[in-house]
């Protein structure tokens, strides 16, 4: 996933925006919570944009609009599931959108495709019409097919159309995004850095509802035969002397040039070749290709003909992520680009244009990292395999050795060093939630600590670069089903008292039951009638890997 950020500010005015097909009011913003919206735009983290921008923007939504919030990769590292409608869609959702973006995580992969999906059929797009807007900070990690979803929607919908706001995108990812939007009649914003996407925004809420198709004018005379047809024709190359770039991975932007010589109001975005007709007067175009870009100032005469040459002294950088030495090439590593004058972020295979110089890249699977300084020469390519030298860990629990699997999404692991500290404590690598979890670790001795309830285990294993093992942790534990009909609460205790005659408790709950996974052993469990007291008490014993139910009257 390229770095690039889905400011939210761009999706949300876009609510107001009749040219966006808000007349439904009834729309889901999805926002892509993946890792790589840490990177910083301006000194300025991308997530921070997107939630100020929501705050803002969301103010001046119309009270009736029913606006849904949808985020994904913001829980779990490394899930193609990981996909949640936070808010639906209802009338004054702002403040509860806010507070959700305020309060996320940024840290997963990016399933935008099926994220899409899910909106439109929370939205019921087969019945009424439809809008969802999609903020993305990179480009599907999880196999999907945007541009096929996109035909999808619109074939199958009542009147659907998905929005896809970009940031910082190359010219070559902004087409494999733009497909989604483009082909279910919706539109592809995209802008190179906050300034610009800000002056995109003002430019696209200020257009008006689209008319009716007035009847065509009367073709113009014929021009004079002398007159050339396009008066700007610039040309780009990645380094002096180096052929034409002809791919279409470049785009240029044309600005008005301010009373300073700076950019003022931007006139146009294209990809590929550019040949067009300007007005007589100054501008500022900057040429561009991935992260690299090359800028000048062009004063446009009448009756004059420009072809500027634009060189990039850029190059490009194509790093091969594995997890150890002989392995695939790995779709979860994270690759970050440090060039001169700034950063970008990339995920599994990838390839970047950048300005010449030294590269620092660094490339993360997991809880290993490895960076290495690469020199890239302007017009140069460089490709290179970076090994981490990571092992691979699934990890399960067990109630007892050989039984029944606990299968619960609220089994948790987390990794620590098996190594103490001078003060006895481990240093934490990683953690997850829930069975299978998977754990890409350096090689190292590590302890897993599990926990399920009322039952805490550790379990010690080793890693080598390149292992794919198991790990099964067995609690040696039950599952205690309560109940206390009318009770206040329920708590547990361990059944042995201490030498000043108390007993441990080992939890609490409100309510008339409760059910707990628990070491095998033998307990008391005491219903209170209130919080005064009342207590009436029940000794339990627990086998591990077995069920106990007890009421307490």
């Amino acid at each position: 996933m390229a770095g690039l950020i889905r400011s939210a500010a761009a999706a949300v005015l876009l609510l107001s925006m009749t040219s966006f097909g808000f007349a439904a009011n009834k729309v889901i913003i999805i926002l892509d919570a993946s890792g790589s919206m840490w990177a910083q735009i301006d000194g300025k983290p991308k997530l921070e944009i997107a939630r100020e921008s929501l705050r803002t923007v969301l103010q001046s939504v119309p009270a009736d609009d029913e606006i849904g919030f949808m985020a994904y990769g913001h829980r779990t590292k490394g899930s193609c599931d990981d996909i949640e409608l936070i808010v639906p869609p209802q009338a004054g959702s702002a403040s509860a959108i806010s507070a959700a973006a305020d309060s996320m995580k940024f840290l997963g992969k990016t399933p935008l495709t099926a994220a899409v999906k899910q909106a439109a059929q929370a939205l019921k797009y087969t019945e009424d019409k439809a809008t969802v807007v999609l903020i993305t900070d990179g480009l599907e990690t999880c196999g999907g097919d945007p541009c096929a979803l996109g035909k999808e929607l619109k074939q199958t919908g009542v009147d659907f159309r998905a929005d896809v706001v970009g940031f910082g995108l190359s010219a070559d990812e902004g087409r494999q995004i733009a497909c989604l939007a483009e082909n279910t009649g919706g539109k592809y914003i995209q802008a190179s850095d906050e300034k610009a996407l800000q002056e995109a925004l003002a430019e696209t809420v200020a257009a008006p509802v689209p008319a009716p198709e007035p009847a065509p004018a009367p073709a113009p005379a014929p021009e004079p035969a002398a007159k050339p047809e396009f008066n700007f024709m610039p040309s780009v190359v990645m380094a002096e002397g180096d052929p034409e770039i002809s791919d279409n991975s470049n785009a240029w932007e044309i600005y008005k040039a301010a009373a300073d010589g700076t950019r003022g109001d931007q006139v146009i975005t294209e990809y590929g070749e550019l040949k067009t007709n300007l007005e007589p007067g100054d501008y500022v175009i900057v040429a561009r290709d991935d992260e690299a870009k090359s800028e000048q100032k062009v004063k446009i005469e009448a009756g004059q003909v420009y072809r500027p040459l634009f060189t990039l002294n850029a190059g490009t950088l194509v790093i091969h992520p594995h997890a150890s030495q002989g392995s695939e090439i790995s779709s979860e590593a994270r690759v970050d680009f440090a060039y001169p004058g700034g950063s970008t972020t990339h995920y599994g295979d990838a390839k970047a244009t950048l300005p010449a110089g030294e590269q620092k890249v660094t490339v993360q699977i997991g809880a290993g990292t490895v960076t290495e300084t690469i020199q890239l020469a302007a017009g140069q390519t460089v490709e290179k395999d970076i090994v981490v030298g990571v092992g691979h860990a699934v990890l399960n629990a067990y109630y007892t050795a050989g039984g029944d699997k606990a299968d619960n999404s609220g089994i948790g692991f987390e990794i620590v060093k098996a190594k103490k500290k001078i003060d006895g404590s481990r240093e934490s690598v990683e953690h997850s939630y829930g069975p299978d979890s998977k754990f890409w670790l350096p090689p190292d001795d590590y302890v897993a600590l599990t926990k399920l309830d009322l039952a805490v285990v550790e379990q010690p294993f080793s890693i080598k670069a390149g292992d794919n093992q198991n790990v099964n942790v067995a609690l040696d534990a039950g599952v205690l089903a309560m109940s206390a009909p009318g009770a206040y609460s329920i708590e547990v205790f361990s059944s042995k008292k201490d030498i000043e005659g108390k007993r441990k408790s080992l939890g609490l709950s409100y309510g008339d039951s409760w059910q707990q996974t628990i070491p095998a052993g033998d307990y008391v469990v005491v219903r209170h009638m209130s919080a005064e007291g009342q207590e009436k008490e029940v000794p339990v014993t627990i086998k591990a890997g077995e069920r106990s139910e007890i009421t307490v009257q």
